[in-house]
């Protein structure tokens, strides 16, 4: 998914450069280190896109997830809490992301 959705992505930024621009400029602010380190940050965005249910989202954050060090725990823990606020739905995105972060581990060498 994460393949197919980088290059859309840049055609985006290319037909709407300032507000992609602006929307960089908020990740950067985001996930910029202060009280919260990166792996917590990763885990917190990979919950929330569990319960807004977006696959797009849980793709990119699981990579970001794995990157930073989150073992299963914590990530097993982030989806209980996804859960809790997404309700039934959030089961099945829960699981999905699960696999996503099995697959990111499994060319982890790669990211």
């Amino acid at each position: 998914m994460a393949d197919e959705l980088n290059p859309l992505v840049a055609q985006l930024r290319q037909a709407q450069p300032d507000i992609m621009k602006g929307f960089g400029l908020m990740a950067q602010g985001a996930l910029k280190t202060a009280a919260l380190d990166t792996k917590t940050k990763e885990l917190i965005a990979l919950a929330i896109s569990v319960a807004i249910r977006c696959d797009a989202c849980i793709t990119f954050h699981a990579k970001a997830a794995v990157k930073a060090g989150a073992s299963d725990g914590e990530i097993a823990e982030c989806m209980g809490l996804a859960i809790y606020m997404g309700a039934g739905p959030s089961v099945m995105y829960a699981a999905q992301a699960m696999e996503a972060v099995q697959q990111w581990r499994d060319v982890q060498p790669e990211i």
